[in-house]
């Protein structure tokens, strides 16, 4: 038995189906646990699921909730194995990257950063950036930043956090944040001792969602396609949370080369992405970005004329045209409703799986309102829902959960003596 180093750099042959990206990774790392497994919901008894009994829908789940534990566990460790594979290759010391206060990505970065050397620095939108800095300037062992959620995580494993507003994150945009705080990271010091070296930073973008990191997704694609091969009927429908565009851009790519490729897979899916942010145009502009960043050619999907491709095979038509990008946000990015809130309960306790109010809950929630009101567009389908993880963002929602969890789970005590 060989045990590997989650550091060794290990050469990367992409799938075949990938041949029409061109800018193809060198390294990646092994950090998740893979492959994740595809799993039926049993509708027995459902009442948050009744539409899809009452449609006969099959609902398989793509449990990538599972990939590497809690430290690491969701989608995000997928890209962080070829984000953090070039960090190596190129001598890096340190990441910047950055999120939202509750952000998954910033917790699995900071987990996998510890695994294999190199130094976390996070920088975390909040509301209460001024209220915890003017807390620490009254009193220097104040730090009322709090423990909760993946903020635990990103404290246990020794991040440095460094705050903005929501306010602040919006008129300077997340590159510039991550650029600023790299600056002051690679400057020298005069702290800086002559045995210290002067740190060398790798920056990842929000949600690790960029040409290179989306090739975890493009790996995910080929995972998935494999465990088709088993399966003799048809998947209708695949669906998804989407925040930051990476993970949308991977399935949504690898699925249309995937079964480009393999005539003798039945029709490709409709593949939907549901925004839990922003606006359906935005994600279409970033997995328009994402697709030139890593060199897609799509000449060969599109019918030839007299030599030349069809005028209208641009890449961003390219992406609506085997994408379909939902609103899903409802109240906001990382805000939820009492309705959001109770549909992730009762699914638990039908389903025995957790969803997370920012991404998960809300997208599977927002899918269910569709399959309502387009009923014969998703009758006798087979649909897989892709979970992207995050559980732990429940924590943070634990006060509005109360009541309801209350109702579904009782609390008495053990008559032990037999005394009644």
């Amino acid at each position: 038995m060989t045990i590997q180093s989650p550091k060794t750099l290990l050469p990367y042959i992409a799938p075949t189906f990938a041949r029409h990206f061109k800018n193809v990774p060198k390294y990646r790392l092994k950090l998740a646990n893979l492959p994740t497994p595809l799993q039926e919901v049993v509708l027995n008894g459902s009442s948050v699921l009744q539409p899809l009994r009452d449609l006969d829908i099959q609902l398989i789940i793509k449990r990538d909730d599972m990939t590497a534990g809690t430290e690491l566990g969701g989608n995000k460790v997928r890209k962080l194995e070829f984000l953090l594979a070039d960090a190596l290759d190129g001598g890096y010391d340190s990441v910047i990257t950055i999120g939202g206060e509750q952000s998954n990505h910033c917790r699995a970065t900071a987990t996998a950063c510890r695994m294999i050397g190199l130094e976390p620095h996070l920088i975390l939108r909040t509301g209460r950036a001024n209220e915890v800095e003017a807390n620490k300037s009254q009193d220097e062992n104040d730090d009322s930043f709090g423990y909760v959620g993946n903020i635990l995580f990103d404290r246990m494993v020794g991040s440095t956090i460094h705050t903005c507003t929501p306010g602040e994150y919006g008129r300077l945009g997340s590159p510039a944040l991550v650029q600023s705080l790299c600056d002051d990271l690679e400057s020298p010091s005069c702290d800086v001792g002559e045995e210290e070296k002067q740190k060398k930073v790798y920056q990842i973008p929000v949600g690790g969602s960029n040409g290179l990191g989306t090739w975890g997704y493009i790996e995910a694609v080929d995972e998935f396609m494999h465990q088709l091969d088993s399966c003799d009927e048809k998947i209708d429908h695949v669906v998804f949370a989407s925040g930051s565009g990476g993970t949308a851009a991977g399935i949504s790519l690898g699925l249309t080369m995937a079964y480009h490729q393999n005539e003798n897979m039945p029709g490709l899916p409709k593949i939907h992405a549901v925004g839990v942010c922003d606006n359906p145009d935005y994600f279409y502009d970033t997995i328009t970005t994402i697709a030139k960043d890593m060199d897609i050619d799509i000449s060969s999907f599109y019918e030839f004329s007299e030599g030349k491709i069809k005028s209208d095979t641009s890449i961003e038509n390219f992406v609506r045209d085997h994408l379909i990008v939902h609103q899903g946000k409802g109240r906001g990015y990382a805000s939820s409703t009492a309705e959001e809130l109770d549909f992730i309960i009762q699914f638990a306790v039908e389903t025995g799986i957790c969803l997370d109010p920012v991404y998960s809950g809300k997208a599977l929630y927002q899918f269910m309102k569709e399959i309502e009101e387009n009923p014969d567009s998703y009758r006798n389908k087979r649909i897989v829902f892709w979970h992207t993880g995050g559980s732990l963002g429940n924590f943070e929602k634990i006060d509005a959960l109360r009541a309801k969890l209350q109702s579904v789970s009782t609390v008495k005590r053990m008559d032990v003596y037999g005394r009644k």
